[in-house]
């Protein structure tokens, strides 16, 4: 799953979510659109065709990142 804003690192990501700005998630291509709300997923970034530079795991809450290991 990639990051919405799209973050060009992942420290860049973590100050984002620290200073209370929304970043969700979402998956491209045809597995889209079933993303969860709750919970924790792998996310990957920059979004493609960017070469991937960083990967983490992201909690959920209400559809909103709260966290970002």
């Amino acid at each position: 799953m990639y990051l919405s804003p799209n973050f060009k690192s992942k420290t860049a990501a973590r100050k984002a979510i620290a200073a209370g700005k929304t970043v969700t998630v979402f998956q491209e291509g045809p597995f889209g659109g079933n993303e969860p709300t709750e919970g924790s997923v792998a996310i990957e970034g920059p979004h493609y065709p960017e070469p991937h530079r960083f990967y983490g795991t992201a909690t959920l809450k209400s559809g909103i990142v709260i966290s970002l290991k």
